[in-house]
């Protein structure tokens, strides 16, 4: 049994394919399946089974590959211990981010970094916008990962990635600055339900949110467009006809003076955005200071995004 079989078993439980892993690590998927082959010769019950077309963990996969996460853990400790000199400040940090944060997060993050004089690790940025439960995979395959989920909704599982808080995000009503509304500091469900909608598609923030509004009001809503990107959804507010729902901080670089934000109340609208990673990654220098200027990053960004008040 070898470090690198159980870390090969890591991988499967997080990714779900062979063909995955074998990208992840950058060897061929032959080389993956081969040494997942000598591992099950190691030990007398099966750690893998076919479902469908997909190759999962049997239970006890699923135990041995949680205590291959400890012992590679320990050996990043351990290399931590003896050799934390050896991590160069430049060193390159891969991070990835869903589409709102990557807009208002990458550009400050690349500058803050770029002022140090080439002394700072090297980025290396990616957008990922997928489901809240699929943001904790994406730690196999990048240092860090920027992820939100409502803050009523499951935690991130603690036993697979570190989490690291970044900000509690508000999801805020956005109106025409013409609006009727446009004038109230603060709108409650009952204000708002009876409005023609644009908002996400199912499983997101801004539908997440509204399904609450419409459980407190007790009527529906009428949704006329569904959209994910906040861009267009601050545009479609913009020219009429519509509201929306629109993260404070992160949506900021998007509005334009046709669209104010008014804080909701009555219902939990405030989403979490986290830093997630590999316990073993964040004993990386490099990694540690591209966590640091994030979260200087947001705290300038939060400061910024205050709600606009009335005229």
């Amino acid at each position: 049994m070898e470090i690198h079989q159980l870390q090969m078993l890591r991988e499967l439980g997080d990714l779900g394919s062979v063909k995955a892993v074998a990208e992840t690590l950058m060897v061929t998927p032959s080389a993956v399946s081969q040494q997942l082959a000598l591992l099950q010769k190691s030990v007398d019950v099966p750690l893998t089974r076919k479902e469908g077309r997909a190759l999962v963990l049997t239970d006890a996969g699923r135990v041995l590959a949680e205590a291959g996460a400890a012992v590679v853990n320990a050996m990043a400790d351990a290399r931590a211990a003896i050799g934390a000199y050896h991590d160069a400040p430049d060193a390159p940090v891969s991070v990835s981010a869903f589409h709102s944060a990557g807009q208002a997060l990458f550009a400050p993050l690349a500058a803050l970094l770029a002022s140090d004089g080439g002394k700072s690790p090297r980025l290396r940025l990616s957008d990922e916008d997928v489901a809240q439960e699929d943001f904790p995979g994406l730690a196999a395959r990048y240092d860090l990962v920027l992820a939100h989920r409502m803050d009523n909704s499951p935690s991130w599982p603690e036993d697979k990635v570190a989490v690291l808080p970044l900000a509690d995000e508000p999801l805020d009503v956005a109106l025409p600055a013409d609006h009727p509304l446009a004038s109230r500091r603060e709108l409650e469900p009952s204000d708002v339900v009876g409005e023609s909608w644009v908002t996400s598609r199912d499983g997101y923030s801004p539908a997440d949110v509204l399904a609450a509004v419409v459980a407190v009001s007790g009527r529906p809503a009428e949704v006329l467009h569904r959209i994910n990107d906040y861009s267009t959804v601050a545009a479609l507010v913009s020219a009429g006809g519509a509201i929306g729902l629109l993260p404070r901080f992160t949506a900021r670089r998007v509005l334009d003076a046709g669209v104010l934000l008014r804080p909701l109340s009555g219902v939990n609208s405030v989403r979490k955005i986290d830093i997630l990673a590999r316990p073993e990654t964040l004993k990386r220098k490099s990694v540690m200071t591209v966590c640091e200027s994030l979260q200087t990053v947001m705290t300038e960004l939060v400061e910024l995004s205050s709600p606009r008040s009335p005229n």
